[in-house]
């Protein structure tokens, strides 16, 4: 029988941690978008509608490289403060390649590493006992 590969992704716009599902260690991968280096000067030089599409293709370009990293796990859970989430799942689902993923979203609010950790180990476990090492 194949093992399930599940994989936590905490994500807003300029940032994503992607945390694989272990209990026993921590590991975690940061992407960063580049929408931090649109700013206002930015818009000052250029149109509004240029500099939107700017922003969007960026976007784009960040949600790909998640993509390309969850493409390789069975079970998803896309979570954070932002609209971001809802973004990324529908891009997910407008390929149907990834129609044999489970994905589930859900609202958080910034958090630690060790606490992203425990959000995921949480979710994808069933036995209700599990402690984990990092809070402590």
């Amino acid at each position: 029988m194949k093992s399930t590969r599940k994989v936590g992704i905490w994500l807003d716009h300029t940032t994503a941690r992607v945390i694989e599902y272990n209990i026993e260690e921590l590991k975690a991968t940061t992407i960063k978008s580049d929408l931090q280096g649109l700013d206002n000067q930015d818009g000052l030089q250029h149109s509004e509608n240029l500099l939107h599409n700017k922003e969007n293709q960026k976007l784009k370009a960040f949600y790909k490289a998640i993509i390309a990293i969850v493409e390789n796990y069975d079970e998803i859970l896309l979570f954070g403060p932002t609209t971001a989430k809802n973004e990324l799942f529908n891009l997910i689902r407008e390929e149907h390649k990834y129609d044999h993923l489970k994905i589930e979203t859900m609202s958080a609010e910034k958090m630690t590493p060790p606490k992203e950790h425990d959000f995921v180990v949480n979710h994808f476990k069933t036995v209700l006992n599990y402690e984990s090492p990092f809070t402590k």
